[in-house]
């Protein structure tokens, strides 16, 4: 386990552990400023966020940070001097995955004192955070279509039906030239699965076009859906073509809103909530701030009964034994080490992808050097608490507590496999600043630092940045998010909700070959 405890705030520094050989700049330090509590000097101009050597480090040695080795010096590296990627190098080391050797199970919270929220209860006995009616393309060919069907229902059409959040259209670019067997395709039809099947989706259409890969056919047969009154399907080219169909479309949407605005909220467990963990636009302040006052939150909801999704494969590598060692079992660690080693031997070799170091240059210039310093904080949102199962991509999210799903860092194609695989509501840390909503679930932004939250106000929920301001402790900004989670799973709309954000950001994972 990542050990947070022994973080120290001393003037303009950070130090985070005690074994650790770099702090933290809190604030912009200037050449010839003195570091308080370390004995040093400043000899670099280094920003808010970025590391500064505490002690001299030899070329060669290892750069540690929460006591985690996240790269190797590059040259001699005198105390005083700003560290990143001018002057750390990126490379493999060994580490122990231990399976299962911290393993320590929830103190869960009797059931009668546990939270609880707001939500829809639908038939079946799941619990829907919001109530939309979607519309899935089997492929781009009739995406059109579809966003033009929901195009019509404008908020006006819907006034007479209060209770329904929208109409959605859940486009994506693939479907045709790709493979019609073996994982792509499996991939792609689980995802649309998964949001057919979604909670917070009383009534469904599915259009197709007639002739792609993707038959409407083939995937309805693969995952066992069946037509019916909330779940209906056109072929353009069977209805008579793009009028015709955006016309029928409109019709079974008209004839599903009565029953689906039947729908009350009622006081239900948080045992019901399940939370996509998502990190995008990180910066140097993202593993002290954000992502473990999310991680507290997620201790929080586990306890409660509830299930967090940890994702992000490539951005939990180098720290992926620090989840290994807190598995359940051994067979779940290896399920973990399986999807990483994936990701490394097969899927991205020879790759100009983050995995294999090079994080985006947002993420360089907000502090992080390489992917196992971005890891290192990305983790954190998964808490402290036991690892509970490992998922491939978009499957059906079946155990409680905290899990682990296989999937890219881009933050769309990941809340996308969350949001399939079960989730109803988002977490969402950033430091740089990312505009992110996920219909049909609700999004909460979770802001890194003070400066950013004032910039873009707008976009983000909470200002984690009061941790580092010393107006917040950890543990209460963890309790704050808690409290948000089941404020927005009852209803209370999140601020990308009422920026309008959400329409787009269906991207199921392009796993295979077009051609």
């Amino acid at each position: 386990m990542i050990e947070t405890s022994e973080k120290r705030v001393t003037g303009p520094i950070i130090r985070l552990h005690s074994n650790d050989n770099i702090v933290v700049a809190r604030v912009d330090v200037g050449i010839g400023t003195p570091v308080d509590g370390e004995n040093i000097v400043s000899r670099s101009q280094v920003p808010a966020g970025y590391k500064i050597a505490a002690t001299r480090i030899l070329k060669g040695d290892p750069v540690r940070k929460y006591n985690v080795v996240i790269g190797f010096a590059s040259a001699d590296i005198e105390p005083g001097t700003m560290v990143h990627n001018h002057n750390m190098d990126f490379r493999e080391f060994d580490r122990d995955y231990a399976h299962a050797s911290e393993y320590r199970a929830v103190e869960p919270v009797e059931a009668s004192q546990r939270a609880t929220f707001q939500g829809i209860v639908r038939a079946d006995g799941r619990v829907a955070t919001r109530n939309y009616i979607g519309i899935l393309a089997t492929v781009n060919c009739s995406a059109t279509v579809a966003r033009k069907i929901a195009d019509w229902f404008t908020p006006e059409r819907l006034s007479a039906w209060p209770n329904i959040d929208g109409v959605v259209a859940f486009t994506h670019s693939i479907g045709c030239g790709m493979e019609m067997t073996g994982e792509p395709m499996a991939l792609l039809r689980r995802t649309m699965a998964g949001y057919a099947r979604h909670p917070n989706l009383a009534g469904v259409l599915v259009v197709g076009l007639g002739c792609e890969r993707n038959q409407l056919r083939g995937l309805m047969e693969d995952e066992q859906l069946h037509s019916g009154p909330t779940l209906r399907t056109f072929v353009m080219q069977e209805t008579g073509g793009t009028r015709k169909t955006i016309e029928a479309g409109v019709a079974a949407i008209m004839e599903m809103l009565p029953a689906a605005n039947e729908v009350t909220r009622t006081q239900v467990s948080a045992s019901h909530l399940t939370v996509g963990l998502q990190c995008g636009g990180s910066d140097g302040f993202s593993s002290i701030t954000a992502n473990p006052a999310l991680g507290a939150a997620v201790d929080l909801l586990v306890r409660h009964g509830g299930t967090a999704i940890l994702s992000e494969t490539p951005e939990i590598y180098g720290v992926e034994h620090t989840l290994t060692r807190r598995a359940a079992s051994r067979e779940i660690g290896e399920k973990l080490v399986e999807r990483v080693r994936w990701w490394k031997e097969d899927y991205s070799v020879g790759r100009d992808v983050q995995i294999n170091g090079n994080v985006s240059p947002g993420n360089q210039v907000g502090g992080l050097a390489n992917i196992f310093e971005k890891s290192l904080g990305s983790s954190m949102k998964g808490g402290t608490g036991p690892l509970m199962e490992v998922y491939k991509y978009a499957e059906p999210v079946t155990a409680r507590g905290l899990v682990f799903m296989d999937t890219p860092g881009f933050d769309p194609v990941s809340a996308t496999g969350q949001i399939a695989g079960g989730a109803n509501l988002i977490a969402f840390t950033t430091g740089r600043g990312s505009m992110f909503g996920a219909k049909p679930v609700p999004s909460i932004k979770l802001a890194t630092n003070t400066p950013m939250f004032r910039r873009l106000e707008e976009d983000m929920d909470i200002n984690c940045g009061e941790i580092l301001d010393g107006t917040c402790t950890l543990q209460d900004m963890g309790q704050r998010i808690f409290d948000l989670m089941l404020e927005t799973a009852s209803g209370a709309r999140s601020r990308s909700e009422l920026l309008g954000l959400g329409d787009n950001e269906f991207v199921p994972w392009q796993i295979g070959i077009m051609s």
